[in-house]
């Protein structure tokens, strides 16, 4: 395929509506993770490029973009989630590429950032304030405002849903977006703001500069012209971004990642447990913010529960993308190297089964063996650390207080998931858990476009997805008139 979709060019940057280079006409080498082989060169954009970007959807705000109805850029929004269905194949092949997924992942990916651009289409025009009762004499009403120019830094592990749950929110309340993709995949970012241009986006409300996180990323995040700044990514860099923030006071949504358990008590239907305990540490080859990489079960349920989920892991095969296994690379060396790190941490545990990698697997890709670990104490580095990989430890513990107790002890608060028949147990623990989504006999809610999404402690802070998104992309004024 090429990997230029729709006359995209991945050494330029969009700006103001122009496909430019950076002002350096430096570039950045974009490696396959399957094999390890170059792919292209993208834009290494900089500060002084990240200037002309807010400078650009400052002016949409003030012109032409800024000037629409709500209903208007509604019906952009829908144009482009329409377009975005037409190029699903391009689009998959592209991220798969990219980030190394499988195609039957990055395939759901596209067509869960079409379906995003139909939700914040539809819901555009339908962001209402409220009259308040107050004093005799008195009517007073609020109104839901666009903040302006907002930031977007975003990861290389879902670039596309990403894009759909943060940029159409922003869009769809009316503000104008400047993009920093992740340098280790940026493709279907450069491709997405080519379709939307194409499907009548107005010029400068969306602007993309690829380029390092410590320079065109931290720019961004410093800038005294944006209102606002969206950014998913690791917990350290996280910070950095809201301190820069701070020195202009702007507000920031930060989704951090998490250490989401899933709890099997012992009137669980193991069953119809077992796919979700076991996908949802996997997909992405673990490279999921809100991966499930602790499994508690009910100990009187736990040899059961573990040669279950043993049998899975010994017939999961990664490999390269295009070969659409259970599970493709790691993003980068690096990213295999750290996971290597964490799994070398588990030396004093038990490894209950490991996926294996194809013999054919080309040598220059980022492989680790998904790994199903057991025998780990709740404060364990693999039981409280991030791994960001397909690594699971599965925990046994014998009451309902000890599952929630061991849930509840890391520093992370992102997902949780409870299986049990017990609708009583159901609702005591979907308000005791630490998490900004339980499920309950289920994990992930298939994607969930409509379902706000966040976390708490190390996780972040904010709401992305639904009609939270829309909130926090917004400013509320409040009018008060007297009028006697």
């Amino acid at each position: 395929m090429t990997l230029r979709p729709l006359g995209m060019d991945p050494a330029l940057c969009l700006i103001g509506g122009a496909w430019t280079p950076p002002e350096s006409r430096d570039t950045l080498e974009l490696r396959n993770p399957s094999d390890g082989s170059t792919l292209c060169a993208i834009a290494r954009g900089r500060a002084v490029d990240i200037d002309r970007a807010v400078e650009a959807a400052g002016a949409a705000i003030r012109g032409a973009w800024g000037r629409l109805p709500n209903f208007e850029r509604g019906r952009i929004l829908h144009r482009i989630g329409q377009a975005v269905l037409e190029n699903v194949e391009a689009l998959a092949e592209l991220e798969a590429l990219d980030v190394g997924k499988p195609l039957k992942q990055a395939r759901a990916d596209v067509l869960a950032l079409a379906r995003y651009m139909e939700f914040y289409a539809g819901a555009a025009d339908k962001i209402h304030g409220a009259t308040i009762p107050y004093l005799d004499g008195y009517t007073v009403y609020t109104l839901r405002e666009p903040h302006g120019v907002t930031g977007h830094i975003i990861p290389w592990n879902y670039p596309m849903q990403i894009i759909g749950r943060s940029v159409g929110a922003a869009l769809a309340m009316g503000n104008a977006c400047v993009l920093k993709p992740a340098e280790e995949a940026c493709l279907t970012a450069l491709a997405f703001a080519r379709i939307a241009q194409e499907a009548g986006l107005p010029d400068g409300a969306l602007n993309v500069v690829p380029g390092l996180g410590s320079e065109a990323g931290a720019a961004l995040a410093a800038h005294p012209g944006v209102h606002h700044i969206s950014f998913t990514g690791s917990v350290g860099v996280g910070k950095l971004i809201q301190m820069a923030a701070a020195e202009h006071v702007v507000p920031v949504t930060l989704e951090l990642g998490g250490k989401s358990p899933q709890l099997v008590f012992e009137d669980a239907d193991v069953e119809a447990a077992l796919p979700f305990l076991t996908n949802a540490g996997i997909q992405n080859a673990g490279q999921t913010c809100s991966a499930s990489s602790r499994i508690l079960v009910h100990r009187s349920r736990y040899d059961e529960v573990l040669a279950g989920m043993a049998d899975r892991y010994g017939a999961l095969r990664a490999g390269p993308a295009m070969a659409d296994l259970d599970v493709g690379p790691l993003v980068s060396d690096r990213q295999r190297e750290i996971v290597e790190g964490f799994i070398a941490k588990g030396a004093d545990l038990e490894i209950a089964a490991r996926g294996v990698v194809v013999a054919d697997a080309p040598a220059g890709g980022a492989y680790v063996s998904p790994t199903l670990f057991t025998g780990a104490a709740p404060e364990h580095s693999l039981a409280q650390e991030e791994v960001f990989g397909p690594v699971q430890v599965v925990i046994p513990f014998d009451t309902e207080e000890e599952a929630i107790s061991i849930a509840n002890g890391t520093a992370y608060g992102l997902v949780a998931s409870v299986w049990s028949a017990d609708g009583a147990r159901q609702m005591r623990l979907a308000r005791k858990l630490r998490a900004g989504q339980v499920f309950l006999n289920n994990y992930g809610a298939g994607g969930g476009v409509e379902l706000p999404f966040g976390g708490t402690g190390l996780s972040g802070h904010g709401r992305e997805k639904g009609f939270e998104a829309l909130y926090g992309f917004s400013t509320l004024k409040t009018v008060a008139a007297l009028h006697g």
